[in-house]
């Protein structure tokens, strides 16, 4: 499953959805979600787009550029064709922990039907962490130092 929101430059909700992908790596969830993302928001004429990611392995696959043999190849050839278009994306990798947001949307994709579904900005959940991420609470993270 894979979920997303577009927010305004105050953090306000202008669109958020769930996609519930059926069987799936984690990475495919994740290329999924961008590309459903970069299409909603070029659909309402959003020009300009940041996009955040909780995961440095698909962030990697978009920036590399030779990723014909890929078991994402298909999705990351529509990721690129969305982005040859005329606009303005930046892709940029965030923790988990800085966007409770998708992974909350993308957790509710494992209970609603196959396929994208829209949901809407005034779903109370959703407000609740909205108001999580804007209010910027750092939490403890556990990071193994292997040296």
């Amino acid at each position: 499953a894979s979920g997303g929101l577009i927010r305004d430059h105050l953090g306000r909700c202008l669109s958020a959805f769930t996609l519930n992908l059926g069987a799936c790596t984690i990475t495919q969830a994740e290329l999924r979600g961008v590309v459903e993302g970069l299409r909603v928001a070029w659909d309402k004429g959003y020009r300009r787009v940041r996009v955040q990611l909780d995961s440095q392995c698909a962030v990697q696959l978009i920036r590399h550029a030779n990723t014909g043999n890929h078991h994402c190849v298909a999705i990351l050839d529509r990721f690129r064709e969305l982005l040859s278009r005329h606009w303005d994306v930046i892709i940029e990798h965030v923790y988990r922990e800085g966007n409770r947001c998708a992974d909350f949307l993308a957790s509710r994709g494992h209970v609603v039907p196959f396929g994208f579904h829209e949901v809407a900005s005034a779903d109370p959940m959703l407000l609740y962490w909205i108001m999580y991420d804007c209010q910027g609470i750092s939490e403890p993270r556990l990071v193994l130092n292997e040296g």
